[in-house]
């Protein structure tokens, strides 16, 4: 639908959160330089052909499939965000993974990109860390969290990854049992003392793999490092806070423990 069509049908409404009508604010940032906008709402990114060959893709995560489906319906010039800023140009910043993916406005004229280069850092901590204490302390550099916001409904995670290094002790997914079905199901004639231990027991002995199991669903099968980045960026916040490191204690701890 049109600019005209949708206004029709949903009016002028300021998003709840930031009081910014977006589809005024971004038409306003084109037609700043002078450039005629107009605006087409579709679900369907086959739509854009019926009025550009040649289309600059912003979405994120979607993007690798937004491109193929714009190639293979007759789309000629087909870029993302992350086809930008691949290499210095005049002696600018760059990321050759990532380009304009996880920017951030820094100023009127500038914008800072996605961190890159990040994995001499994590591991120059972890070595000095493991120097001064003796003990492996993992490390990671992260961005945004993964998570879905209930309300507003905002994706949270503008960032193409959460993080983008981290030490090697943080690779992988949890391996966790589901303790209420465990509770309800395996043990359910036990109680108290009698159903601690063996629940204890169950855990230290499972299995080093436990997928397609029923004893796992329910646990979020996530990555660790999109799990424990959304922990952090959730407690460090993202303005007045100004949190430099979230140290975290326990995460890898279980029941028996």
């Amino acid at each position: 639908m049109t600019e005209n069509e949708f206004r029709k049908l949903f009016g002028y409404n300021k998003h709840p959160f930031t009081g910014v009508d977006y589809i005024d604010y971004y038409k306003s940032i084109i037609e700043d330089y002078g450039t005629e906008c107009q605006i087409i709402f579709s679900n369907n990114p086959k739509t854009i052909l019926d009025y550009t060959k040649n289309v600059l893709t912003c979405d994120i995560h979607s993007r690798f499939r937004t491109k193929k489906i714009l190639k293979a319906n007759g789309g000629n010039k087909i870029y993302s965000l992350d086809d930008i800023l691949t290499k210095s140009i005049d002696g600018s910043g760059y990321n050759e993974a990532y380009g304009l993916l996880g920017s951030n406005k820094a100023t009127e004229e500038k914008i800072k990109l996605f961190p890159r280069d990040c994995q001499p850092i994590v591991d120059k901590i972890q070595a000095i860390l493991k120097e001064k204490t003796g003990k492996t302390v993992e490390v990671m550099i992260y961005g945004d969290g993964a998570f879905k916001d209930p309300i507003g409904k905002i994706w949270e995670l503008a960032d193409p990854i959460v993080s983008p290094a981290y030490t090697k002790g943080l690779e992988g997914t949890p391996n966790e049992v589901k303790l209420k079905y465990l509770a309800d199901n395996d043990f359910a004639n036990l109680k108290g003392e009698e159903l601690k231990k063996a629940v204890s027991k169950y855990i230290k002995n499972k299995e080093s793999n436990l997928v397609g199991t029923m004893e796992t669903q329910g646990t979020t099968p996530r990555r660790l490092t999109d799990l424990i980045g959304s922990l952090s960026d959730l407690t460090s916040g993202s303005g007045d806070k100004g949190t430099p490191i979230v140290y975290i204690q326990g995460y890898f701890d279980n029941y028996t423990e």
